[in-house]
């Protein structure tokens, strides 16, 4: 039994850092385990490809580091015997890998992901999968602490390591200030989002004409939302104004200005990607900048996410959820399993874009750590450890949590496989047309998915009235390959007719 297990592949960590580097690692995974002692949890470190360690936990040992079914089914191992409040990835793609989840938006043009990558499988009770629709109901508090992927020197890690067994609580004032980052499109949604979190929105920076530099107490800040572009493999984010994208914020700009202790919700395509910086001879990643200098916690995107322009929908409410839960108190990894949990049951059914949206994002950071202190409403007895109160607590929650994990997994209908031969009526192709020219891109072949429904519940087809979404994901006329600025279209169908549709923006 353990509170928090920390799980990593100590062959993947030698092979990039040496012996005398995985040994630095395993000495500041100690300072770690004493600290986190200190505040009451008892933390161990597991080797996933370790055969003896496994053997013990009665998991099978993963031979092969990029091999996803070998990751998940050791990790599913690892929680079954060690039952943990928390579980922390120690290391990047290279060393634990992202699940690489199909995409259900890639099939209807423009998105250029054949996988949603990230860590929300191990997040789940279900068996390993590549099918999104199995993973809608997580269980679990799971984060990753993620080395520079393909380095050669563990000095990184061993701090980020380091810097999580020395975090202090926030001052009370620092829940109310925040940094806010927008692409000025998207000004409307941006606002909204920082008035469901914050109360306001006065702080609200927009680009243009704002960025990519920025005073250090204005980035010094210790919670930032950010939504704007991103790209793959690339260290800035943009913003945007016609067809104008301007750098919004880069790696270099944010350095040496991020104040330890920072916790950031950003909503940008790739703004999670851990992409090899050092073969690619780039900057290292902006989520990277900020965890090197001692941000708690990163939750972003490890793909092309969307949302749009005026509401909030899609990405701009999986980011308010997690930083809405930080705020309140919760550990930033308890933040993101109910971010998630939430964004699943807000959403009446799971449309490929949702799909895609709760799959993509990843929190990095460790998940025990609470940024905000809120105080024990429950008084100790006398000759009762306070350590003993919180640990009884924080069991009760996680059992409510997955609790409600597993109901809706159940009972959450969800967009189902691409339909190959489904029939689309005159009226709902006039429809579809419409809807393209509103949103000024071509009238292209919508891809359709039926409505997939849980838990016993009546087929909608058996009685008459089948649903199903109709999405297409396509260009901008006009919008040159500089930038490609792709809309997304998805409209739902029941009994014959478009009931509601969303467009929505690539971030």
């Amino acid at each position: 039994m353990a509170d928090k297990v920390i799980v990593t592949s100590e062959s993947a960590l030698r092979q990039k850092y040496g012996a005398g580097g995985l040994r630095a690692i395993k000495l500041a995974v100690a300072r770690l385990v004493a600290a986190d002692k200190t505040r009451g949890l008892v933390t161990r470190l597991v080797a996933l490809d370790n055969a003896a360690a496994m053997k013990r936990l009665k998991g099978p040992q993963v031979l092969s580091v990029n091999n996803c079914r070998q990751n998940k089914e050791a990790i599913d191992a690892v929680w079954a015997a060690t039952s943990p409040d928390y579980l922390m990835i120690l290391g990047s793609t290279d060393v634990v890998p992202h699940q690489d989840l199909r995409n259900p938006v890639h099939p209807a043009g423009e998105d250029d992901d054949v996988y949603a990558y990230g860590d929300l499988p191990y997040a789940c009770d279900a068996p390993y999968g590549r099918d999104i629709t199995k993973f809608i109901g997580p269980t679990r508090v799971v984060s990753r602490l993620p080395d520079l992927t393909g380095a050669h020197d563990p000095a990184h890690l061993v701090a980020l390591v380091d810097a999580a067994a020395s975090w202090t609580p926030w001052a009370p004032e620092d829940a109310a200030r925040y940094f806010g980052l927008s692409a000025a499109v998207w000004r409307g949604s941006t606002a909204l989002s920082l008035g469901n979190v914050f109360g306001n929105a006065d702080a609200l920076k927009l680009a243009p004409p704002d960025g990519p530099v920025f005073p250090a107490p204005v980035l010094g800040a210790r919670a930032h939302f950010i939504n704007c572009h991103g790209g793959d493999a690339d260290p800035a984010f943009y913003g945007q104004l016609g067809r104008s994208y301007p750098q919004a914020l880069r790696s270099q700009t944010t350095e040496g200005k991020i104040s330890p202790g920072t916790v950031a919700a950003v909503e940008c395509c790739y703004g999670a990607q851990l992409y090899p910086a050092e073969a690619l001879q780039l900057p290292v990643p902006i989520c990277q900048s900020y965890l090197a200098q001692g941000a708690y916690g990163y939750f972003g995107s490890t793909t092309i996410a969307y949302g749009p322009a005026d509401g909030n929908s899609a990405a701009d409410l999986i980011a308010q959820y997690f930083l809405l839960k930080v705020l309140e108190g919760s550990s930033i990894g308890m933040a993101a399993l109910s971010a998630r949990q939430e964004f699943v049951s807000q959403t009446g059914q799971m449309d490929p874009v949702d799909l895609k949206t709760l799959a993509q994002f990843c929190l990095y950071g460790d998940p025990s750590i609470h940024p905000v202190p809120v105080p024990s409403p429950t008084a100790v007895p006398k000759g009762v450890y306070a350590s003993v109160v919180d640990a009884m607590g924080r069991r009760e929650r996680r059992t409510k949590m997955a609790d409600t994990g597993r109901l809706l997994e159940t009972a959450k209908p969800t967009a189902g496989a691409v339909q190959r031969r489904g029939r689309v009526s005159p009226q709902i192709r006039s429809v579809l047309a419409g809807l393209c020219k509103a949103a000024g891109v071509p009238s292209g072949q919508f891809a359709a998915f039926a409505v997939r429904r849980r838990g016993g519940a009546r087929d909608a087809k058996a009685i008459g009235h089948p649903e199903r979404y109709h999405v297409l994901v396509s260009v901008p006329r006009g919008h040159g390959a500089s930038w490609k600025q792709s809309v997304a279209i998805v409209a739902k169908e029941v009994g014959r007719r478009v009931v509601g549709y969303r467009v929505y923006y690539r971030r």
